[in-house]
């Protein structure tokens, strides 16, 4: 008679529950999941090294041209590598700008929800102000009085963005802020920062990785437009923005030196953007992610 250990049990059931979670995936989700993993793995490693290697007497050659699958581009670069090496920069900078207004919107956002009083009153006339003014218009405002550049267009995108993370934070703060469990905390006279960072920041987490990640597709669209218009980038990197602008006088030639790029910013936002709303239903329902 054998022996099952407790810890060969323990791993069996989670192996179980984890099984079960993967089968209650959409199939559209997981598709987003691979390919955003696939994305990740593009940022991380550098699978194209060669993508800058010009061949100017080549020139924009046609999708299917010999060692070129997706032909080449003006410069004589390949189109299938370049857009392979333009993955981290069109998603590093994304991601900085939802985790930096998300950061400002978590400290922001919880203590106008918390404290109230004055700090609540700044806190929203900022926002009011911000969430009034055209967001991408302000940007290629800004970005374009202080010479542009690849992270001064981050910077900029993340004051931006912050206004609707601090609103969605401050109502779900103010939603937890009298409840039974926080009045409790009051009563024993533990102090205000650890209310908010034990207490509540727990509750409204779900929302705050949700928000993350829809903010990350909206962030990519943004960067990709400003740098489509000459405020990102500069001319000599790779990315999928500025492929997009070289790209428009070779529509004839090549159609997929801007095609691909485009398509690669559409189902990157697009699995974001599933991934994200599955989250939401889970935490919703009160199930583990």
């Amino acid at each position: 008679m054998t022996t099952t250990l407790p810890t060969e049990t323990g791993l069996r059931a989670r192996l179980a529950r984890a099984t079960r979670r993967l089968r209650r995936v959409p199939g559209t989700v997981a598709v987003a999941a691979l390919l955003l993993l696939a994305v990740a793995v593009l940022v991380i490693v550098p699978v194209a090294p060669h993508a800058f290697d010009q061949d100017v007497l080549l020139g924009a050659t046609p999708a299917g041209t010999p060692g070129h699958p997706l032909g080449t581009d003006g410069l004589g670069r390949d189109v299938l590598a370049l857009t392979l090496a333009g993955a981290r920069s069109a998603i590093v900078g994304p991601v900085v700008v939802a985790l930096g207004s998300m950061l400002l919107g978590i400290v922001l956002g919880t203590l106008a929800g918390y404290r109230g009083g004055w700090i609540d009153a700044v806190v929203s006339r900022y926002v009011d102000l911000t969430l009034a003014m055209p967001a991408l218009l302000l940007a290629i405002v800004v970005a374009g009085v202080v010479g542009g550049g690849y992270w001064i267009t981050v910077l900029v995108l993340v004051v931006l963005f912050s206004p609707s993370d601090i609103r969605i934070v401050r109502g779900a703060v103010l939603q937890h802020a009298h409840r039974p469990y926080i009045e409790s905390t009051r009563v024993l006279g533990l102090p205000a920062w650890r209310v908010m960072w034990r207490h509540l920041l727990p509750n409204v987490r779900p929302l705050v990785l949700t928000t993350m990640l829809l903010n990350i597709a909206y962030a990519l669209v943004s960067m990709s437009g400003l740098t489509y218009l000459g405020l990102g980038v500069s001319p000599s990197a790779a990315d999928w923005g500025l492929q997009l602008s070289d790209g428009r006088d070779l529509l004839w030639t090549n159609p997929a030196a801007s095609v691909v790029p485009g398509l690669a910013i559409i189902l990157v936002a697009t699995a974001v953007n599933l991934v994200g709303d599955h989250l939401s239903e889970r935490l919703d329902r009160g199930e583990d992610a």
